[in-house]
């Protein structure tokens, strides 16, 4: 078997040497792309793959089309639409992310962002406490449970809201489960999103939702930037002089943000979730066990495209 780590965005050189240990114990033949620039040489790279790790790296139709003999591909990271599910379905190729992986760092993100924010961004004037505000947590799963934890440690009051996640299950969490978005954003102070960018979320983040946030809301997003409608977040900033935005996705709409709203707007040069070496281990160690799993014995625990 022939694995390919295809990595625009390389691995650290631990996770590098982690995931090789796995494939090595396994028998199978490691192949590395890493800092490509070309889509060609991904195409390239693919051809005689049976299996291959990604991270931010797209796998589309024209990518899958190439690789004849693939039967599985692991983006390591939570969020997954860099890959095209339905081609790759039709391709017979199974796909799956390694969730929970990168929890913590990215819980970590947001409280650097937060205590960023709320001391107005350390220019030296008097800002305010995380301690006793309310936090809004937009979807409850590996990451914002983490976040949930966090936030204990600052003592504030935490609610949340997830579709998908049953009330008690966030209150067992000790965490208030919100009936709607609509009411986690008109009762907290501060929301934090950990959506992922569906057809259904894809520009929720909307002028009318967010502008049901308290005076001086706060509005965090680790997740995805589709989810924000950028042209409603910038005319409601524009009407409302209170409200910041913090996020480690830069808009499509980020210079226009950071001309209208400086001391109010922050965005990371590129996406820092994952950014730890921690996360960068453990997600690259977890895709290659995945893979293993996969080949040896069938094992789909983590597909996203049954």
């Amino acid at each position: 078997m022939k694995i390919l780590v295809a990595t625009e965005k390389p691995f650290s050189g631990v996770a590098v040497k982690g995931i090789k240990e796995v494939f090595d114990a396994a028998g199978y033949e490691v192949a590395m792309l890493e800092k490509y620039t070309e889509k060609s040489q991904l195409l390239d790279a693919v051809k005689d793959v049976d299996a291959m790790i990604i991270r931010s790296d797209k796998v589309d139709a024209e990518v899958l089309d190439a690789a004849k003999q693939l039967k599985i591909v692991v983006r390591a990271g939570a969020g997954y639409d860099n890959i095209d599910l339905a081609a790759a379905a039709a391709h017979n190729v199974v796909a799956m992310n390694t969730p929970g992986q990168n929890a913590n760092s990215v819980a970590e993100l947001v409280f650097g962002l937060l205590v960023f924010g709320v001391r107005n961004f350390f220019n030296g004037t008097s800002g305010t406490e995380l301690k006793g505000k309310k936090l809004g947590i937009l979807a409850f799963g590996n990451v914002g449970r983490n976040v949930a934890r966090v936030a204990k440690g600052f003592g504030m009051d935490i609610a949340a809201y997830d579709a998908y996640c049953p009330a008690e299950v966030i209150e067992a969490a000790g965490v208030t489960a919100a009936k709607s978005q609509e009411e986690l954003f008109e009762t907290c102070d501060i929301v934090s999103l950990h959506i992922p960018a569906t057809p259904e979320t894809k520009q929720s983040i909307n002028y009318d939702l967010v502008g049901k946030m308290k005076k001086g809301g706060i509005l965090v997003n680790t997740a995805r930037k589709e989810v924000i409608d950028e042209a409603g977040l910038i005319k409601l900033m524009e009407e409302r002089e209170d409200l910041k935005y913090l996020t480690d996705i830069k808009p499509d709409a980020d210079a226009e943000f950071a001309e209208k709203f400086p001391g109010r707007y922050f965005a990371t040069p590129k996406k820092m979730g994952a950014q730890t070496a921690e996360a960068n281990v453990n997600a690259g160690i977890a895709a290659a066990n995945q893979i293993v799993g996969f080949l040896r014995d069938g094992i789909t625990k983590f597909q996203v495209n049954k």
